[in-house]
Order: C-alpha cells, then sequence, then structure tokens
C-alpha cells in the first residue's frame, strides 16, 4: 500500500447542485444512450399475444423523450450554475483563454496521453485540458438537444418541441437531423467511456479523491497547491 508523506488538506471543490447534475446527468445519458439505440435499430420483438402486450417500442420511445427533457432541463440549470457557483464550477474554467491555460493543457497531454511526465498537475477543480473537454461536450450536449427536439417537433403538439421546429430545415431534412443525432449519441458513448478510466486513472495517481468528490464534495489537496492557489478553503465539518 502507498503511504502518503506529503502534507495534504481537505479542501471544499464540488458544491451539491454541481454533483447533482453530474449524476442525473449521467443517468440520462445512459437512459438516452440505451433506448436511442433500440431506437435507430428497434429488435424485433413478437411473443404470439395482444397487440397491447407488444407495445415495447412505445415504451422506449416514452422512457427515451422523459429522459431528453430531464436531460435538457438538467442542462439549462448547468447553465445557470456555471455563473452563479463556486469558483470550481465557473464557466470561465472552461474556456482557456489564459496562456496559463494552454500550459497546463500541453502538460496534462504529457501526463494523460503520452505519458511522458510524471509532473503533478496542480489544479484542484478540472485540469485545463478536462474543462476544455467539458466545453466541447456543452457545446454537443446543446446540438444534441436542438436536433433531438427538432425531430420531436414534427410529432408534438407541445410547447417546448414547437419551439425547435426550425431546426429540421435549418439541417437541411429530416435525414440530416437524425444522423447528427446519432453521430453525437456516439459521441456520448466514447466520451463517458474515456471519462470513467481517466476519474479513476488520476485517483490513483494523484490519491485526491477524486472519485469520492463527486460523492461528497471533497478531494484531498497537497498543502502547497493550496497556499499556491491562494484558497479560502473550509475545514470539514465547519458551516
Amino acid at each position: 500500500m502507498r503511504s502518503r508523506t506529503i502534507p495534504m488538506r481537505e479542501v471544499f471543490v464540488w458544491e451539491l447542485p454541481v454533483r447533482l447534475y453530474h449524476w442525473i446527468n449521467a443517468l440520462c445519458i445512459l437512459s438516452l444512450c440505451i433506448t436511442g439505440y433500440l431506437i435507430g435499430a428497434p429488435l424485433a420483438i413478437v411473443n404470439g399475444t395482444e397487440a397491447y402486450y407488444n407495445y415495447w417500442f412505445g415504451t422506449v420511445r416514452f422512457i427515451h423523450f422523459v429522459s431528453a427533457f430531464l436531460f435538457f432541463f438538467n442542462f439549462l440549470f448547468r447553465i445557470y450554475w456555471g455563473f452563479s457557483g463556486n469558483e470550481f464550477s465557473r464557466w470561465y474554467n472552461f474556456i482557456p483563454y489564459k496562456r496559463s491555460q494552454w500550459r497546463e493543457m500541453l502538460n496534462v497531454i504529457k501526463v494523460d496521453v503520452l505519458q511522458i511526465t510524471h509532473k503533478p498537475i496542480d489544479s484542484i477543480g478540472h485540469n485545463a485540458l478536462a474543462s476544455f473537454i467539458y466545453f466541447i461536450t456543452f457545446l454537443i450536449f446543446l446540438v444534441q438537444c436542438l436536433t433531438g427536439f427538432g425531430m420531436y417537433a414534427a410529432m408534438s403538439k407541445a410547447f417546448l418541441p414547437k419551439l425547435f421546429a426550425w431546426v429540421v430545415p435549418l439541417f437541411g431534412g429530416d435525414m440530416h437531423v437524425r444522423q447528427v443525432h446519432h453521430i453525437l449519441m456516439w459521441s456520448f458513448i466514447i466520451f463517458a467511456l474515456l471519462h470513467v478510466y481517466l476519474v479513476f486513472y488520476h485517483d490513483y495517481i494523484e490519491r485526491r479523491g477524486v472519485t469520492s468528490s463527486m460523492i461528497g464534495g471533497w478531494k484531498f489537496v497537497e498543502e502547497d497547491v493550496v497556499e499556491r492557489h491562494n484558497l479560502d478553503f473550509k475545514e470539514k465539518g465547519d458551516n
């Protein structure tokens, strides 16, 4: 077992709204990918009973639509929290407008991708590369919402989907919208696999409690890193 030789502090990083968003988003994406795949390539399930009992595809579509609405409003909340949350959840972390952020992105690539150095990254929240990738995923979320509700607008009388009726003509037709929506689904799947791998990788390498931090909100951070960031951190148990 590896022992700690560097003094660490407990720093409250992820607020409850961010943690709720994360897990709701994860469940929605899981549901949307499974049901979306079935909608795109439906299975032939027939058991010889009355048609009423074979309405499984309608159930799949219903779950997909409910998950889509929950995903959409959860996403809107995250956009709002990017302006109202603590310093780790603000939007300025996700857009690399500083030279230091680009330098850190290069360092993360050397550590995570090329593995040519083991120099620790000082970021307490998301590192610069992860933040930028999350920003790209937020843009993908936006396009996925537009294309999804755009297709739904043709078959729904509800107010919200009708707001997106302009999407299909903008993309050049229903077929193009469906293709974009399907391709972006696979980007979710690939991102989820890489995300889970990197979370456990950093949890093992950095030993900061990355995995558990998205449950309880706390991370273990080296004292010198805390001091360099001039954090007004909260001790665990403080109000």
